[in-house]
């Protein structure tokens, strides 16, 4: 079933959008359906291999945080105890500055600072350290607060009252937390809940660059440590990758539609222009031009010039038959024409002799028979190559004349004809010519001196005409009634019969009508 039958049937379903649509475009959904998966299956493919590359980087980033965050914690935390243990449990004791000392100012170079502080918030030992906390300091509970852009405050207040201050700056903090197994390609923050201290930066990743980011609490008063690394950039070749199964697959398609245009599509449409604007006697020529079709639809096509020359051939014969048919045909019609002119010839030779009035009629009944039939041949002859049938007006013209023509010499006729331009077939012709021949010759010989009226009418159907005779002749009398029960009806009634119609006589007017067949106006 083609589209045109899904068309009919009123389909609005896909089954019959597709259907309507040009082979073209159904060959490059077709083939596009069935790459895509192929395409899909390539791009997911893509993407699972940099799912895998950011989960490798993932992992590596979760052993790198975990040292960093040990190292840091571990550090931070020993400084802090040994803050607090450097300070004095009684208001009398002193705080063990040379311990402090020991630990510190070797790594003063480092920008490490301490201080510690009486209960009167007087220097005993270290450098002045502003507090940051902003916070009363209770025994045995050190506070650790970020100062922005700068590092990172310990502060310990001890039983005495005595409180011991450590600052480590940001380059301390980012070392203690560099991991050991990673390369300087990433950055770490510390944070807590109000402030931030970046200790290393990471390169911007840039417009398409990507990076992964992990936290770990440090369980230091709130203290959290970030670490970012790049994850594998999308660069362009990234991106072509992971778009080169999907234009693989578009490409695909495109040169299989373009190869199934070019080789079969564009050929067989064509082709088709060119059988269709056929005419019988031509030669088809499919494969002109410089596209070179599928060797299958250049045989289809060399079929149809082998076919296009047979029927040419045959078209040649034909028409030389015809001739030959037509001039046999005019030969016959000649042939036939002659004849009927040497019968009413000899008919009219021999009326000349006739010794009586009687003789004299029958030759004249005669005389028009055959005129009649001449003058139906006639018309037939002149026009028989225009197959659409014979003028009516014409042949009853003519008639008309014959038979005043050969009206008795006692008796002269008079013929008014108002025939319509109609054409019927040489069949219906010749009925009709005898049928008026023998109503004129019974008004003629019932009522003498006769005036006839011979008529046509188109009727609604444009296939059927209605001929009327009328004639005061024509009325109903007993030599009317006599002529035509004994000479005149058989014969007026056989030829109503060949023309498959009813005559009605009208005895009170004087008219005969019959409705007959016509091929249409002329």
């Amino acid at each position: 079933m083609d589209g045109q039958d899904l068309s009919r049937r009123g389909g609005g379903g896909p089954v019959a959008a597709l259907a309507r649509m040009p082979t073209g475009a159904k060959v490059f959904l077709i083939l596009s359906a069935a790459l895509l998966p192929f395409a899909l299956v390539a791009f997911l493919a893509s993407l699972q291999s940099t799912r895998l590359a950011d989960q490798e980087v993932r992992a590596r980033l979760r052993i790198a945080i975990g040292e960093s965050a040990r190292s840091l914690r571990s550090e931070l935390s020993w400084e802090t105890r040994e803050l607090a243990s450097a300070l004095p449990t009684d208001p009398g004791q002193l705080p063990n500055c040379g311990r402090l000392a020991g630990i510190f100012e070797p790594q003063a170079v480092n920008g490490i600072r301490y201080v510690v502080l009486d209960p009167q918030r007087r220097v005993i030992c270290g450098v002045p350290l502003p507090s940051v906390t902003g916070e009363d300091l209770r025994a045995e509970e050190p506070l650790v607060r970020l100062v922005p852009d700068s590092g990172l405050q310990i502060e310990v207040a001890g039983a005495a009252g005595h409180v011991a201050r450590a600052f480590f700056p940001r380059k301390f903090l980012a070392t203690a937390a560099e991991p050991s197994a990673m390369a300087r390609d990433f950055g770490t923050l510390l944070s807590d809940d109000e402030r931030d201290l970046t200790l290393t930066s990471l390169d911007g990743p840039g417009l398409l660059g990507r990076t992964e980011k992990q936290t770990v609490d440090l369980g230091l008063h709130d203290l959290r440590l970030q670490m970012t690394v790049a994850s594998a950039p999308v660069t362009s070749s990234a991106i072509i990758s992971a778009l080169s199964p999907f234009l693989m697959w578009f490409l695909a398609a495109g040169i299989a539609w373009f190869v199934v245009d070019r080789l079969l599509i564009r050929p067989l449409r064509r082709l088709r222009t060119t059988v269709e604007g056929y005419q019988p006697g031509e030669v088809i020529d499919p494969i002109a031009g410089s596209e070179i079709p599928a060797q299958e639809i250049r045989a289809l096509g060399d079929t149809f010039r082998e076919l296009s020359q047979t029927v040419q051939l045959h078209e040649h014969d034909l028409a030389e038959g015809l001739s030959r048919q037509t001039k046999l045909t005019r030969e016959v019609h000649h042939r036939v024409k002659n004849n009927l002119q040497v019968i009413a010839s000899l008919i009219n030779f021999h009326s000349r002799s006739a010794l009586g009035p009687d003789a004299l009629a029958a030759y004249a009944s005669i005389q028009r028979r055959v005129d009649a039939l001449a003058v139906v041949h006639r018309h037939h002859y002149a026009g028989f190559e225009d197959t659409r049938g014979i003028e009516l007006r014409s042949v009853i013209g003519e008639l008309a004349s014959n038979l005043r023509a050969t009206a008795p010499e006692g008796s002269p006729v008079g013929i008014r004809i108002d025939i319509a331009p109609l054409l019927v077939s040489q069949d219906s012709a010749v009925a009709i010519a005898f049928l008026i021949t023998e109503i004129v010759e019974l008004a003629m010989l019932a009522g003498g001196t006769a005036q006839i009226n011979i008529s046509t009418k188109q009727q609604d159907d444009e296939n059927a005409a209605l001929l009327r005779i009328s004639s005061p002749a024509l009325i109903e009398s007993a030599k009317f009634a006599d002529l035509y029960q004994h000479r005149y009806g058989r014969i007026i009634g056989g030829l109503v019969r060949q023309l498959r119609s009813q005559l009605h006589h009208d005895p009170m007017v004087g008219a005969f009508e019959i409705v007959v067949a016509v091929n249409g106006p002329a």
